[in-house]
């Protein structure tokens, strides 16, 4: 039981991407101290059960409904842990429960709040396979539910164009397949067939597949959900080796410049 007279509060807190050991010791210790658990149901799965403690598992399409819960538990002397695989900061839960402090009663805005950064996919992604993101990159989610896709075409061609590195969360699910067939296209438009891709799909679970294409033979069946796709810019480059390649950016820009 908790004390009604205790404060509160909440600790938004990233998983990292699968594997127990890059779980950071502060996400653990905040697990250890919480006595309530909210969030997707795959990720509270991953947290252990154990007396005191009360797991909250909902649906992927709640996060505010989940926010507001969790803001609710914490205003009446709970501590809550919201979880969310990855870093929350990164297309994650962190945003959504602001979102839900902002917009809910004035007497949340006072609860004790914070943000417990984890190892995102992106950058998991990216260590396996060498230094893919090694210089200017951006991150762009391909899923449509929050945003129109004449936008994220928009942000395709222009990180094309700016020659970034890109990496893309979501890039295709049974129910919107023909986004990553979309994306396929229009960096085919904007980019060198040559440009290398990576497929990068349950980093650092026991199922990790990591696979090297390029523009010209990557398909769109090549991704799914469990996939973080990373798109090199024109610099990007492969070191062929006994074992598996490395793939990089140089730091330094075309010119010569370095940074």
């Amino acid at each position: 039981m908790t004390d009604s007279n205790e404060r509160g509060w909440v600790k938004i807190a990233g998983l990292g991407p699968g594997n127990e050991a890059l779980v950071t010791p502060e996400v653990t210790e905040a697990l250890a101290e919480a006595t309530d658990v909210v969030g997707y149901v795959p990720y509270v799965a991953r947290v252990a059960e154990r007396e005191g403690l009360t797991l909250h598992a909902s649906d992927n399409r709640v996060e505010i409904d989940r926010s507001q819960h969790a803001l609710r538990m914490a205003a009446g002397g709970k501590r809550v842990v919201v979880v969310s695989s990855g870093d929350p900061g990164v297309f994650a839960m962190a945003a959504a429960v602001y979102e839900a402090l902002e917009n809910g009663p004035s007497e949340w805005r006072d609860l004790e709040i914070s943000v417990l950064p984890g190892i995102t996919a992106m950058l998991a992604a990216s260590a396996r396979a060498g230094a893919p993101l090694g210089h200017d990159f951006c991150a762009i989610n391909l899923s449509d539910n929050l945003k129109p896709w004449k936008l994220i075409e928009k942000r395709l061609r222009l990180a094309a164009q700016g020659d970034f590195a890109m990496a893309f969360y979501n890039p295709r699910s049974k129910s919107r397949p023909e986004g990553f067939v979309k994306t396929l296209e229009i960096l085919r438009e904007e980019c060198e067939p040559e440009r290398l891709i990576l497929f990068a799909r349950a980093v650092s679970r026991e199922d990790e597949a990591i696979r090297i294409s390029t523009l010209a033979e990557a398909t769109s069946e090549m991704a799914d959900m469990q996939t973080v796709v990373i798109v090199g810019s024109s610099r990007t480059r492969v070191i062929e080796r006994k074992g598996a390649l490395i793939v990089y950016t140089p730091r330094f820009t075309s010119t010569g410049d370095q940074e």
